[in-house]
Parts: structure tokens; C-alpha cells; sequence
């Protein structure tokens, strides 16, 4: 099942991808682009709670999904690609495990523990 799971987030990065290039930036801007949102770790550096919530809003496919339909509602390109590279860094990071965070620490995810293997 892990193997399926990760494989529909492959998809999903693919749909993004798919999606950043109808956008009409130039391709280089998406590896430049495509860990800012880990900026959002910065939290950790208040807390183990205010970590938590920082990634977790921005590392929520719902954020990144209503970003972009903003953007594209109120013809604001920025807003856009924010969603857009929102889309694509959580499925790459849920490729590699990295799930949306439990308030005990970073390496507490919904998807288990990082680091420990999980089946």
C-alpha cells in the first residue's frame, strides 16, 4: 500500500508540473522556486507547537489548491505559481515521507515517525 500511496503523490507532482508549465514562467524558475516552502520550518525556532502549525498550513494541499484558483479567479499569476509550487513541493515531500506534522516534534508526521521505518 506504501508503494501505491507514493505512487499517486508521484502523479499528483506530475499534475504540477503539468499545471507550472501552462503557466508560462521559465522552467528554471522551478528548481529555484521549489523548497521555499520549507521556509515555513522557521517556526520550529518558537516552538515544537508554532513549528507544527507553520508547516502544517503551509504544507496543506487545500492551501496550495485555493491559492492557485485564487490567482486564477483574480488573474493574479503570483498567486498562481505560489499555489502551483506549493502543489508540486508536497507531493515531493510526501514522496519522501515527510507528512504533515504532529505538535511532539518535526520528525512526528502523519505519515509516522521520520526516520523509523514504517512497514
Amino acid at each position: 500500500m506504501k508503494n501505491v500511496l507514493k505512487l499517486e503523490e508521484v502523479a499528483l507532482m506530475g499534475l504540477g508540473i503539468f499545471m507550472f508549465g501552462l503557466l508560462g514562467y521559465q522552467w528554471w524558475w522551478l528548481p529555484v522556486l521549489i523548497l521555499t516552502p520549507d521556509v515555513s520550518m522557521l517556526g520550529y525556532l518558537l516552538g515544537a507547537k508554532i513549528g507544527a502549525l507553520c508547516y502544517n498550513i503551509s504544507h496543506h494541499r487545500a492551501v496550495a489548491i485555493l491559492l492557485y484558483f485564487v490567482g486564477a479567479y483574480f488573474m493574479l499569476p503570483i498567486v498562481e505559481l505560489i499555489g502551483t509550487i506549493l502543489f508540486i513541493h508536497i507531493a515531493m515531500d510526501r514522496i519522501f515521507g515527510y507528512g504533515l506534522k504532529y505538535d511532539k516534534g518535526f520528525k512526528f508526521t502523519h505519515l509516522g515517525e521520520i526516520g523509523k521505518k514504517n512497514g
